[in-house]
């Protein structure tokens, strides 16, 4: 195992399964033998998890761009020093459920804050941690409402702020998606989220396993 560890990132939009690969792979690996530590954003820490329901309880409709921003960078300093450093600085794999990216998506240009907006605070939250590797669950935006709408139905959380946002917000963090894996083809790499859950795990496992 190398000394730093490894810094595996899953993004992509609400419903693309990524979740569901996210821990699959980490249950591959641990069964490689290797030290995993799963964590999620919003989220993941104890503060993580009480900023987390602020963020994506659909009651709070009025929080405002701004705000919304730096709450996510506030669950993220919290994670990045209270979890991830530490476990990188143990040599172990640490798997995150989305990172930065997302910020740079859905607040840099679904919100109109801007990347470089979304940069400075990255500068202060993460102090230049980057992902080794970033795994793109891709799927269109019709999809992706169809399924977070589905699951919402299935089984309500109150984690559906995000997903009530209009289908012109969701096309631009698509688009966005898209214009930052083509910037960035060798630190994020793009799996198809509409093939069967077994096919991307095999998709993501042929990718990680060079790493690893």
């Amino acid at each position: 195992m190398q000394s730093r560890g490894l810094f595996i990132t899953f993004e992509g939009m609400d419903g693309s399964g990524k979740t569901t690969q996210m821990r699959r792979l980490a249950e591959r690996l641990r069964g490689h033998g290797q030290t995993v530590l799963e964590t999620a954003e919003p989220g993941g820490t104890a503060i993580g998890r009480k900023i987390r329901q602020i963020l994506l309880d659909a009651a709070n409709q009025e929080l405002s761009p701004a705000a919304e921003l730096l709450l996510y960078f506030a669950s993220r300093a919290q994670n990045v020093d209270e979890w991830v450093l530490p476990a990188l600085g143990r040599g172990e794999i640490v798997i995150a459920d989305r990172f930065t990216d997302s910020s740079l998506v859905y607040q840099g240009c679904g919100r109109g804050l801007g990347a470089d907006t979304v940069m400075a605070l990255d500068h202060v939250a993460c102090r230049g941690l980057k992902p080794d590797l970033t795994l793109l669950v891709d799927i269109d935006v019709e999809t992706s409402l169809a399924r977070a709408h589905a699951r919402n139905t299935a089984a309500p959380q109150g984690e559906t702020r995000m997903d009530e946002q209009s289908v012109e917000f969701h096309r631009k963090v698509y688009e966005a998606y898209q214009r930052l894996a083509a910037r960035e083809p060798e630190r994020i790499k793009r799996v198809d989220g509409r093939a069967s859950i077994d096919a991307i795990e095999r998709a993501v496992w042929d990718i990680v396993s060079a790493y690893v």
